[in-house]
Formats: C-alpha cells, structure tokens, sequence
C-alpha cells in the first residue's frame, strides 16, 4: 500500500473515481484546512488553493496501490497537477498525514467556490464518458492538447446514447456486437480507430471476426440561412483539404454554414456561434431538417442539420472565418432560382448543401406563405 491520498472536485464523483482506477477504493471523508476549491477559471474542473481560515472537504483514499496511484497520475498529469504532502482531518478532528493533486503555480486561475452537484449537473456525464476513453489508452502518453478532441468525442458518445430507437431498424442488444480487439491508430484533432468485430446476422447466427477501421470525429452542425421575404438564401465558400486531397481541380466548395458541436453545447447553440463567426448573422428561428450519419461505413460523424429564418439583406454577404482557425469565409447571397440552377448544374457538391436544398424546395412555399401572413 501507498501512503493515503486525499481527493477533491470532480474525483469525489463515485462513477469517475470508479473509471479512474478501475475498482471501488476504500473512502472516508476528510477535510484540508485552510484550503478551499474552486472551479478553474473558464473551465470544466476545480483546483484547490491556500486560504486562511477555509476548509476544503474531500475523501481520503486509504488502501491505494502503486497502480492506483499510476493511474491517478495518469488522468491528473495532463492538467497540470502533482502530489504534494498534507495533513488532513477525519472524523473527530483526528489528524493524517497524505497527499493532495495541486496544480502547478500560475497554470489556472481560481474562480468561484466549486460544488460537487454543479459539476455533475453541468459537466458530468460527457467527462466520465471522457475518462473512459482517456483510461482505456493506460498507459499510453496522452498530450494535454489531446483533451479537448477527446471531450468532443465524449460529447458524441452522450448524444448517440440519448438516441431515440426507430421502428423499422432492429433492436440492438448488448451481446449482438462483440468486440474481440480494438486499437487507436492514428490520433490528434481526428482519429483513427480499428476493430476486430463480430456481430449478430440477420439469420440469427454470429458473423466471423473481422476487421474495420473507422475515422473518428465529433458532431457537426450545418445551418442554411433563408430569407422567406426575399426569397434568398445564403451559402458559404472555403477551401477543403478532402476535396483537394482527393485532386479534385475545385477544392473551394459551396457549404452551408458548419462546424464542430463544442462539448457541452447544443447544436442549436452551436449553429448560432458559427452563423455569427463565418457569416456575421445573427439568425431567427432554426428549422431542423434531421440528423444523420454522411458516411457511415467510415466515420463516426453525425451531422444536425438546419434552415434558418433570417433576415438577408443586400450586403448580408462578408469575408468572414475565426481567424484563430485559420478559416478564410467568403457568403454569397442567391435567390432561390438561382440557388436551384446552381444544384441542377451540379456545383453543389457537398451533401449538407444538397440535403437542405431539397428541403427548403419543399417546404418553401409553406415559409413563403406564413412570411406574407405574419409580416415576417
């Protein structure tokens, strides 16, 4: 046994310890003095700090092996954090020596007082989807700017499992897919994973072993912006290293707005950030078209895709892009004739483009009709 570790924040949370270190470990509640927490300023997790007088309450973790610790260092390092020794209280007031995860000097800044429950309710379910993930690669190095690809596919894991059923589909139960080995082959702002996988035919009898690769990525979010009064539309223009990867002699594409759905925003919020930083648009109401997956015999990528209602004046049209993405954004307004021509001469070569085309020439007399009544 290792010499007793005390833990705070997000680590009390019983389903994250449990991914953590892989078993329940014997836990007793326990306070630091003249320490507080507080959430790390503008992010997802608590640190602790020195104050006078406060008091920091935790669990004290006392049957610890050294591979416990290991994977403790493991999931903390890449935030920045590091054993240091301690004194620490248990019931009674009765003293302990230990040791507490405190981040390095000057890394983060305190924010307000951190609750367990605000966590939980706010972070909680995409982070312990997270650290399965993170855990899964022990005791492979993972580099700190690793951390936000992986929230985002943790994000993805959430939302898939909120999933409603369909109807004509079968019934997935859990030993239908069986999972012989997995690897992660490839990994930074994407990934590539593979599979050795066998699954249950439709004959009822179980497939051999075979191997898939899939590229990973998370969520996405594509929103077509339609003036009902104008009867116009806005699409945007950028390159794309698919297209030019492939040779295509076009790798500028016509797009509605898109973009990665951050991990813990909706997709709806993430429409209306992404119409404001490549378009300058801030839009109306948001019509859903649907979600899919584009590819998926390849790629995790599922895609929420929307008409939005806005006002498209001559003008609306901008260079736009965040600048920190190195994204360089040209709009082109088009009314609607011309937006059809443009699908039927075949330049609209993107699926989301495509997909809510044929939407909006459907509903569009509906949206065009109810703009008239409304005055909208």
């Amino acid at each position: 046994m290792t010499e007793p570790l005390f833990i705070y924040g997000t680590l009390c949370h019983p389903a994250l310890l449990h991914l953590v270190l892989g078993r329940v470990p014997v836990a007793v509640p326990a306070r630091l003095a003249d320490h507080a927490v507080h959430w790390a300023e503008g992010h997802d997790f608590p640190l602790i700090i020195a104050a006078q007088g406060g008091e920091a309450e935790g669990l004290l973790l006392t049957d610890l092996t050294a591979e416990d610790v290991a994977r403790l260092d493991y999931y903390e390092g890449p935030f920045g954090y590091s054993l240091q020794p301690c004194t620490v209280r248990l019931a009674g007031d009765m003293p302990r020596p230990a040791r507490v995860y405190v981040p390095d000097p000057g890394l983060w800044q305190p924010g307000a007082a951190w609750r367990l429950d605000d966590w939980v309710t706010r972070f909680g379910e995409i982070i312990v989807t997270t650290a399965a993930d993170v855990m899964a690669l022990y005791p492979a190095p993972i580099a700190p700017s690793r951390r936000w690809p992986m929230l985002v596919r943790g994000a993805s894991r959430v939302r898939a499992a909120q999933a409603p059923a369909n109807g004509l589909r079968r019934v997935t139960q859990a030993a239908d897919v069986a999972v012989q080995n997995s690897k992660l082959a490839y990994a930074d702002f994407f990934g590539v994973e593979e599979y050795f996988v066998s699954f249950q035919k439709f004959d009822g009898k179980q497939s051999p072993v075979v191997k898939r690769a899939v590229f990973v990525s998370g969520d996405a979010v594509t929103v077509l912006p339609y003036d009902p009064v104008r009867d116009r539309v806005l699409c945007v223009e950028q390159f794309r290293v698919g297209p030019f990867a492939r040779g295509d002699v076009q790798p500028w594409q016509l797009e509605p707005i898109a973009g990665r759905i951050d991990p813990f925003e909706t997709a709806e919020v993430a429409a209306r950030r992404e119409a404001v930083e490549e378009a300058g648009l801030n839009l109306g109401a948001l019509l859903p078209i649907g979600g899919y997956y584009p590819t998926p015999g390849a790629k995790t990528e599922y895609i929420y895709s929307y008409i939005a209602l806005t006002d498209l004046p001559d003008g609306a049209a901008i260079l736009g892009g965040e600048p920190s993405e190195a994204e360089d954004i040209k709009g082109h307004i088009l009314p609607f004739t011309e937006f059809a021509a443009l699908v039927a001469r075949g330049e609209a070569t993107t699926g989301p483009l495509l997909i809510s085309y044929f939407w909006l020439e459907r509903e569009r007399p509906r949206l065009m009709a109810e703009a008239a009544r409304t005055g909208l």
